[in-house]
């Protein structure tokens, strides 16, 4: 049987080349690589630049109020007034750390002050107060005093339960060694390791050396503290004997490992 001819054989190999060859693309069919890229580059620049409009240039999101908590002393006023948030400017443009920074320069009786931005118009500014542990008289006006040591207002009327402080120091090695500063932390590090019910009753913390702490307690009674070394212990020795002794009048914890009480 005779094979394909030379003719047949080319039309074949042309069939096969065309066969194999690629099949040109639906115009629109599908979208390039490149171009694919483009579009969505001009789309985040779109959002981009929509979203720094919003943000800066439109009136949607601009500093309308300022919400003030934790307050008690101070009022909102004058928080708001030394905040000085600049009104009407750009929400994200408010410099949060500034506006704390004022607010503790201005008001010294602000311990610490959250600045936030609530969206989409006002500024929350969440205070926390200083509070006094002990009062310095000054004149016919008192010094708060708080837990830190740190001054930090002049007010005309002490505040109930909080001790005055009386600072005597002498001519003394504890004077020339610690100085008046060191001696006030002693008394607030002392008025704070003040059981509850001590706390309440003291009305005077009696400070003559670094050694020599006393109280001065409702109902004329005393109590010798000595240093502010071991509070804790002391603390819980001198709650003992308030209530083996209820009628007591001196007590005496400045060695909390041999307590006295007289005056009963």
């Amino acid at each position: 049987m005779a094979g394909p001819t030379t003719a047949q054989r080319g039309a074949g190999q042309q069939k096969e080349t065309r066969d194999r060859s690629p099949r040109p693309r639906a115009p629109g069919r599908r979208m390039s690589r490149r171009t694919l890229l483009i579009v969505i580059a001009a789309a985040v620049l779109l959002l981009g630049s929509g979203a720094v409009w919003a943000l800066y240039g439109s009136s949607w999101l601009r500093a309308e109020q300022v919400r003030i908590t934790g307050v008690d002393v101070l009022t909102p006023a004058e928080v708001e007034a030394a905040a000085a948030v600049p009104m009407g400017a750009p929400l994200i443009s408010v410099d949060t750390d500034a506006v704390a920074e004022r607010l503790r320069q201005k008001l010294p009786r602000i311990d610490s002050v959250d600045v936030v931005r609530s969206w989409p118009h006002g500024i929350g500014l969440k205070v926390t107060e200083r509070q006094p542990v002990l009062l310095v008289k000054k004149g016919a006006k008192f010094i708060e005093v708080d837990a830190e040591g740190v001054r930090f207002a002049t007010v005309d009327k002490a505040p109930r339960q909080v001790p005055l402080l009386e600072l005597t120091p002498g001519r003394s090695a504890s004077q020339h060694r610690f100085g008046s500063e060191r001696l006030v932390r002693e008394a607030v590090r002392v008025a704070g390791d003040l059981p509850d019910g001590v706390a309440g009753d003291t009305r005077v913390v009696r400070v003559i050396s670094y050694d020599s702490v006393s109280l001065g307690l409702t109902g004329n009674r005393t109590v010798i503290w000595g240093s502010s070394e071991e509070g804790v212990v002391k603390a819980k020795v001198l709650t003992a004997l308030m209530k083996a002794a209820p009628k007591a009048g001196h007590f005496d914890v400045s060695a909390p490992m041999a307590p006295a009480v007289s005056g009963s």
